[in-house]
């Protein structure tokens, strides 16, 4: 038998090891409400789900805020999250989307850790495609021959808020980050068609049940506390 864990006055594991807190962004009202729904039990100590608001400037603004000078939690790990179109023929909704990197006018973000979190989404949403990739960013909603012309980037899939998420979150100081996105919108399912009603319910579905994953990821990280 090895020796034992060392421990604080309290007992628990020293600050030295406790993983920073999590800041979870995402622009919508309900995707803020999936995601705050799928809260578990093992959800961190300091968990925060940021509704930033619609577009990079209001989610790059909204991030530095929460982050800044005065922030309770300016070392949190930061994941992007919500919903995204899908650029690459064969996806549907409530796929999922893993960013490898995310790219947007202002430059790219490399995210951490990819595999572990396309490895715990697996298990957590059981028959549901994984999609690793580049995410990239738009200041509006892309279609049509739009769609396809960022596919040929070698993007998978697109949002508005993931891009400047990460961006403005690096800015502020180094930090692990991540991106994933559920498909709501693809190719074959535009969000204009006949059944984007089904396609939306789908995909609220998935983003409420990964949030277990997110916790995975983050207490992987083992980040120390300031």
């Amino acid at each position: 038998m090895g020796p034992p864990e060392p421990t604080d006055a309290a007992g628990g594991p020293p600050p030295s090891v406790r993983p920073a807190p999590l800041l979870i962004a995402c622009a919508l009202g309900i995707e803020q409400f999936a995601l705050r729904s799928g809260h578990r039990k093992d959800a961190p100590e300091s968990v925060t789900v940021l509704r930033t608001g619609m577009g990079p400037k209001a989610a790059a603004t909204a991030v530095r805020e929460a982050l800044g000078a005065g922030s309770p939690v300016p070392d949190a790990a930061v994941i992007a999250s919500g919903f995204c179109a899908g650029l690459v023929p064969g996806m549907h909704p409530g796929d999922l989307v893993v960013a490898d990197e995310t790219r947007g006018p202002h430059g790219s973000s490399v995210c951490t850790s990819v595999e572990l979190l396309a490895k715990a989404l697996s298990r957590v949403a059981p028959g549901r495609t994984v999609h690793t990739g580049t995410l990239m960013g738009s200041d509006h909603v892309v279609r049509g021959p739009e769609r396809a012309e960022l596919r040929t980037t070698g993007a998978i899939a697109v949002d508005m808020e993931s891009a400047a998420t990460l961006g403005s979150a690096l800015r502020v100081g180094p930090r692990p980050v991540a991106a994933v996105r559920v498909v709501v919108d693809a190719p074959e399912h535009e969000l204009v068609r006949i059944g984007t009603l089904r396609g939306g319910i789908s995909a609220f579905r998935v983003l409420r049940a990964v949030v277990p994953a997110f916790f995975e990821w983050h207490r992987s990280l083992l980040l120390p506390r300031r």
